[in-house]
């Protein structure tokens, strides 16, 4: 905790960092913490701005972090619902304000950065466990079995309700903050910060499993069981990692098979979601019918799409004609960020978000850089199920940790596992 809190380096530079805490452990909350958080820092930035302060890449560099941002600017010349449209420029705002806050901050990111990361995982791990006494206090109150707690009143959306925070972007924030866990675990330098890394990932494993989001497990598996072990470990530490999360996959088969609402939710809901299943029901459509819809209109525009802001209007339309009445009422969007992009701006704009995601793989590849690598993994994986850029904490979690990884990337000899 001493070395979260205390840095020895400027007061300007300390400000710098404390804002950076503040926004990152805000964000599994209310946006507007966040925001105010952003916009303190953004001052702090112009105040503390100097011309001859040098930055450590070229201005051109910051035209990936900016890309999206500049694709929704470019809709705009073009689609027929302008305020929508302005809307969407002033929602994702954050995309072009956090990376010219980074080139235009002469604080030392790329020293901080894990320490920025650790106050994430610190703010996620509180979280967790506030929202697990809560569940338990409800189960005593209201004489329900211990077992209820894996039940649907327990999880998933239903988890995240105390702090009003969709399920899937808080197990976004839970798994980066994990990985980050989990590279502190292996560099260690004590027994004592080993335990304590231990427990701290073994919370945030527990509070990842209750929110039961399926596009951040799958990423997490994958990362887990394939990419940790075999690019970013060896020896001994490879061997150790392997048993482990083969013990963890074990027994989350286990509960997904033996528990009813689990399995409910992840084997039953999967296939739903991926299938065309009845729509004459009370539930929400699967995500596949959407994705139907979604092409449909973009095949009456594929090369320039239909402009920024159309979608959910366009998309109402699309509901009612085939009686997805669940998504018209609810004004649901294409819940993939893929069709999304390509829906409003064409194919063109899907081949630039395609590029900004192959140069941050690439630029992870490249350095080795674990946890960059991991952070790409969940964002492509979850852009298959959600539009993660039309909602404010998709859209903070992308442009914040994007440009802190893409702008400021560590060399090899820093992230490879020590043997």
């Amino acid at each position: 905790m001493k070395k979260l809190l205390l840095i020895d380096d400027t007061m300007a530079h300390k400000i710098t960092y404390y804002h950076l805490l503040v926004f990152v452990m805000s964000l599994p909350f209310d946006r507007l913490y966040s925001e105010l958080a952003l916009i303190s820092l953004c001052i702090h930035t112009l105040i503390h701005f100097r011309k001859t302060a040098g930055s450590p890449f070229h201005f051109s560099k910051l035209l990936i972090p900016v890309s999206v941002y500049l694709l929704t600017i470019i809709g705009t010349l073009y689609t027929n619902y302008k305020e929508e449209a302005f809307y969407e420029w002033e929602r994702q705002l954050a995309m072009l304000l956090l990376p010219m806050v980074f080139f235009f901050n002469d604080f030392d990111f790329k020293k901080y950065r894990q320490q920025v990361l650790m106050g994430l995982a610190f703010s996620c791990f509180v979280t967790i466990a506030c929202l697990y006494a809560h569940a338990l206090i409800v189960i005593k109150e209201y004489h329900l079995s211990f077992l209820s707690l894996f039940s649907n009143a327990f999880i998933n959306h239903n988890f995240a309700a105390p702090i009003q925070m969709h399920a899937t972007y808080f197990s976004m924030y839970i798994a980066l903050a994990m990985v980050a866990g989990v590279y502190c675990l292996f560099h260690a330098a004590n027994k004592r910060e080993r335990i304590m890394y231990v427990f701290l990932c073994m919370v945030l494993l527990a509070g990842l499993l209750q929110l039961s989001s399926k596009a951040v497990l799958i990423a997490f598996a994958f990362i887990g069981n394939i990419i940790l072990p075999l690019f970013f470990l060896s020896g001994k530490k490879r061997v150790v990692c392997m048993l482990a999360t083969c013990l963890f996959s074990v027994l989350i088969f286990l509960g997904l098979t033996r528990v009813d609402d689990l399995k409910a939710r992840f084997i039953i809901g999967l296939q739903e979601d991926l299938t065309q299943s009845n729509i004459s029901n009370s539930q929400a459509e699967p995500r596949v019918v959407r994705w139907k819809a979604a092409w449909e209109l973009i095949q009456q525009s594929p090369v320039y799409g239909h402009g920024s802001g159309s979608e959910v209007a366009l998309l109402k339309e699309e509901y009612y004609q085939r009686k997805l009445y669940n998504s018209y009422l609810h004004e649901l969007n294409a819940h993939n960020q893929y069709l999304s992009t390509w829906l409003k701006t064409g194919v063109l704009g899907l081949m630039v978000l395609l590029y900004t995601f192959y140069c941050g793989f690439s630029t992870a590849i490249k350095n080795r850089d674990l946890l960059f690598g991991c952070f790409m993994i969940i964002i492509a994986t979850v852009s298959f199920s959600e539009n993660i850029l039309d909602a404010n904490k998709g859209i903070f979690y992308f442009s914040f940790f994007f440009s802190l990884f893409y702008l400021f990337g560590v060399n090899r000899k820093v992230i490879t596992a020590q043997k």
